[in-house]
Formats: C-alpha cells, sequence, structure tokens
C-alpha cells in the first residue's frame, strides 16, 4: 500500500492531474464495499447474441469461461460486480467533467490484470442505458482481449492495420448490448511505430466520433516494456493506471508516472489487494 500512496501523492501534484485510489477485485482478494451509495443495479444482462447489431458480428460468449478468467462486470448478482460499478462511476464523472471520450488503462509493469480491468470496466460502462462502450486491444506486441474472452474471428484489428479491411469489419459485439470489441489476433511488429503513425490517429479519430454516447477503451500494454503508451498517449484523453500489488516495485510505479508524463492520468487502480472484508468475492 505505501508504494502505491506514493505514486497517488506523485499523481496528484503533477500537472493539474487528478488521481484517486481504486480498487476492483483480483483472483485472491477480498473486499469490503466502500462508504459510497449505490443506485439499484439492474438485472443481469444475459451474455447471449440476442442483440441486434446490423453491420457488427454478433457471437455467443461461454459464461463459465468468462467466470473462470475473472470476467464478472456483465453479472450483477455477482458479489465482485459492485467494485467495477465504483470504478466506472469515479471514471465517467472524470471523462464528463472533462469531454473526454477516450480512454487508456495500462500498468508499470507485465501481470498486473490491466486487460481483466479494461475488459470488466467496459463491461460495466455498457451496462449504462445512456452509453456504449468499445475496447480495442492495442498491446500490440501481447494481445490478450480476444484470448480471454475467447473471441475467434478471422478478421480483427491486424487486418486494420494493414489496410486489409474497414474497421467496421472486424468489431464484434460478445452478445452484450452496447459493447463492441476491436480485437487483436496477433502481436506486430514495430508496434511502436505503428501506435505513433497518422494511421492509429486517425483511427482513434475515427473510433471516437463515430457515436456521441461512446466510450473507447484502449487496452495498451504495460508502460515500462516498451515505448508504445509515450507514443500513442497524445492521441487519446485520459489514461487508468493499474498497479499489482506486489507485481510493481517503487521504482516501477514512478518510472512509469514519470514516462506517462503530461498525460492526463484520471486515477490509479490498486489491483490484487488483499484486505480484511465482510464478504468473500473468491
Amino acid at each position: 500500500m505505501e508504494r502505491i500512496k506514493l505514486a497517488i501523492e506523485k499523481a496528484k501534484t503533477g500537472g493539474g492531474r487528478e488521481a484517486g485510489a481504486l480498487a476492483p477485485p483480483s483472483q485472491n482478494a477480498r473486499w469490503a464495499p466502500p462508504p459510497v451509495a449505490l443506485a439499484a443495479v439492474a438485472p443481469d444482462r444475459p451474455v447471449s447474441a440476442s442483440a441486434q447489431y446490423s453491420h457488427t458480428t454478433v457471437v455467443d460468449l461461454d459464461p463459465a469461461h468468462l467466470e473462470r478468467n475473472r470476467v464478472i462486470a456483465h453479472q450483477k448478482t455477482h458479489l465482485a460486480s459492485w467494485a467495477f460499478d465504483v470504478l466506472r462511476t469515479q471514471v465517467l464523472q472524470k471523462m464528463d467533467e472533462n469531454g473526454w471520450r477516450t480512454i487508456a488503462i495500462t500498468s508499470p509493469s507485465l501481470e498486473s490484470g490491466k486487460t481483466l480491468v479494461s475488459i470488466n470496466l467496459a463491461m460495466s460502462i455498457a451496462q449504462q442505458s445512456q452509453r456504449t462502450a468499445l475496447l480495442v486491444d492495442f498491446d500490440l506486441r501481447r494481445p490478450s482481449v480476444a484470448g480471454v474472452l475467447r473471441l475467434v474471428q478471422p478478421v480483427s484489428l491486424n487486418e486494420v492495420l494493414t489496410g486489409d479491411v474497414d474497421v467496421g469489419m472486424a468489431m464484434v459485439n460478445p452478445g452484450i448490448e452496447h459493447l463492441v470489441v476491436l480485437p487483436t489476433n496477433r502481436g506486430m511488429s514495430r508496434a511502436a511505430e505503428l501506435l505513433s503513425s497518422p494511421k492509429v490517429s486517425n483511427l482513434i479519430g475515427e473510433l471516437r466520433q463515430r457515436y456521441d454516447d461512446r466510450i473507447v477503451l484502449f487496452d495498451l500494454p504495460p508502460v515500462l516494456v516498451a515505448d508504445d503508451v509515450m507514443a500513442v498517449l497524445p492521441h487519446i484523453d485520459c489514461v487508468l493506471m493499474v498497479v499489482g500489488n506486489g507485481v510493481s516495485s517503487k521504482a516501477e510505479v514512478e518510472e512509469a508516472m514519470n514516462r506517462v508524463g503530461k498525460a492526463n492520468l484520471i486515477g490509479v487502480v490498486l489491483n490484487k489487494d488483499v484486505a480484511p472484508a465482510q464478504q468473500d468475492y473468491y
């Protein structure tokens, strides 16, 4: 916790950025709800292909596979879903205050849980009737969104970036209303150069402007593995940092904050924490 407190204090004092300690659950975590008032939640939205999409492929997801991979934000009866709803509300309030529509999710180092936070946050945002969410796998070196969701599609962001297909052909609705995923099937070489290219800048602008109610979430690689995050952040409105408890050292958190630089740091998620709780989540 001392490492995260230091990182948050650093973010609070850096260039007008604001940060908050947000804590969604991890595999071994135990949590007690924070002292906030939560609105009554809606019934679970089924993971099925019942949603009507005329130009987007609709697929069925395996609920058991999602549960095993800790993808639970679409289940409003799941004891852990409240944490992502709180995270969603905090993130959307900050984004609305500033007119932001695009958000990057990253971490200092590997194995911090950034992809699971990205997926669950996107699902939670999609639960709001006045919002739509688009999750884009921009971890071009080590894409994992498709694997976590078990999306098996022949066309993905790979073909979009090579110019073989239009972006609409690569989008997938995972059977959850108001949610669309743009997966990446394979790792790509020269990732940083791609992410800093006019092609990606134009793509981000197109995804942002296509729908007024859309929040676009970009799952980025860890900050410290390469310069990919620094290359693409100038084109994204804000960034959410996911720090795995016991995964990133104090020096790694500080260096990640330095590399994020002048980007709009919207908050810090402390993931994989273990704290006293009144109810068991896993």
